[in-house]
């Protein structure tokens, strides 16, 4: 581990002055190609769910069209993680995992399983995928620059490829580094030292995205949720429903995820067969809702980040009973896919987050932005165990709305935090860490 001295020290080195330049270089190419990537995710969608129906002559997916695409979606998942290296990356159930990036052979599965995944409608995110495609790709660039690159700096560089990877993913950089820089967990790295190379490659990142949108047309892939109403200061009865959005977010949130490890537990033993019926679950679940709603089937499936500001902003149009019924759907559906599918679980909490607060909100004593701004931050507690990016998250995607029920938004996720912490096992102790490193761990030259 570095201590603090140390680090200090190698942040006012040339080397570490060489690293900054090798992130802000490596960040452009590696946000392109996450850009592209987003791009490639959102292409397919649309062939799969509008113009491949088309072309069968259906005038609009028929109801049940998720069927087969999801069983194909599972197919390839499966068996991308039984054969390819790497299990297509991490479980997204346990959590969103920034500890270690992918090898040169494992990058393949990566890809193959979250293209599978985020294109044919499973549930759940981008950002998962993105975190290790752009930490691998910035190691493996190092790599193939210079053989002897000391583990600490090829840890640093990484980090900040995975920075830049999701920089405008949540429509500002510094909420992509804010969430890296509370769950980074790279072994024996002070976080003074990843901090900057970090936040200078997700600005690089930034300013990538959104020239490649302006030059392209493809889209800014960032979520916004525009043209909310405004909202006063918070009132007294607003506090008392945060600590009951809270509670809920807790409840809900554990519940998904220990039907995710449950059915997760069942699929690891029989991955080609089992990870198909799973997309069969899934797309029983959106076509039940659609059935049940005359909605869209597509309301259900996916991340819900492209949805999300179309909820918003016609959110008078849905009854409680079919806000009811899209959060039971998309939550079933959401802890299949974190058991089986490969993807982050970031974007369905802050969509079934925001579910739940527009539904409270036909109860007296609470606003929309107000039960939708707790109710993201909450359920994003609870699913990412980061609570000051959930409070980040639910105050930044609202604008001036969310600096104003910040404080309701504060107590929500703390008492979400809290109550989940107590139905979660405690963690095993970890062994100690092995003895600092202070001779030139950043030098690459």
């Amino acid at each position: 581990m570095t201590t603090p001295a140390a680090a200090a020290a190698l942040i006012r080195s040339k080397s570490y002055l060489a690293l900054l330049v090798i992130a802000a270089i490596i960040g452009v190419p590696i946000s392109a190609l996450a850009y592209f990537f987003l791009s490639l995710v959102s292409r397919i969608q649309h062939e799969a769910y509008v113009s491949l129906p088309d072309a069968f002559s259906f005038h609009g997916a028929p109801i049940w069209w998720p069927v087969p695409l999801l069983a194909v979606a599972g197919l390839l998942v499966g068996l991308t993680i039984r054969y390819l290296p790497g299990t297509g990356g991490h479980s997204p159930v346990d959590g969103l995992s920034t500890k270690g990036s992918p090898g040169p052979a494992q990058l393949p599965g990566v890809l193959l399983a979250a293209l599978a995944t985020l294109s044919l409608g499973a549930v759940l995110g981008p950002e998962a995928p993105l975190i290790a495609l752009g930490g691998g790709l910035a190691a493996l660039t190092v790599k193939l620059l210079r053989r002897d690159v000391p583990a600490t700096a090829q840890a640093v560089v990484a980090a900040a490829g995975s920075f830049a990877a999701i920089s405008a993913l949540f429509g500002s950089p510094l909420l992509g580094a804010f969430l890296l820089m509370e769950a980074i967990g790279l072994g024996g790295i002070s976080m003074e030292l990843v901090l900057l190379p970090g936040l200078l490659a997700a600005g690089v990142g930034s300013v990538v995205f959104i020239g490649l949108d302006a030059w392209t047309g493809l889209g800014t892939f960032s979520l916004r949720i525009p043209n909310l109403p405004h909202v006063g200061s918070p009132s007294a009865a607003e506090f008392g429903w945060a600590v009951a959005v809270g509670l809920a977010a807790a409840i809900l949130g554990t519940a998904i995820r220990r039907l995710g490890l449950l059915v997760r537990a069942q699929v690891e033993g029989r991955l080609v067969l089992a990870t198909p019926v799973a997309g069969l679950v899934v797309a029983g679940l959106a076509v039940a809702y659609a059935a049940g709603t005359g909605r869209s089937f597509t309301e259900v499936l996916f991340s819900g980040q492209s949805a999300l500001p179309s909820l918003v902003a016609h959110a008078s149009g849905y009854t409680v009973g079919t806000l009811l019924l899209l959060l039971c759907c998309k939550g079933l559906a959401y802890g299949v896919c974190l058991a089986s599918f490969r993807g982050g679980p970031v974007f369905p909490s802050l969509f079934l987050g925001a579910v739940g607060g527009i539904a409270l909100a036909h109860l007296p004593g609470l606003t929309m932005v107000a039960g939708m701004a707790m109710g993201i931050g909450a359920m994003c507690a609870v699913m990412l165990r980061l609570p000051l990016t959930a409070v980040l998250l639910a105050t930044l995607l609202l604008y001036s709305d969310g600096v104003a029920v910040m404080p309701l938004v504060i107590v929500a996720v703390v008492v979400a935090y809290v109550v989940s912490a107590r139905f979660t096992p405690a963690p095993e102790q970890a062994p100690p860490p092995e003895a600092a490193v202070t001779a030139h761990p950043l030098r690459m030259t």
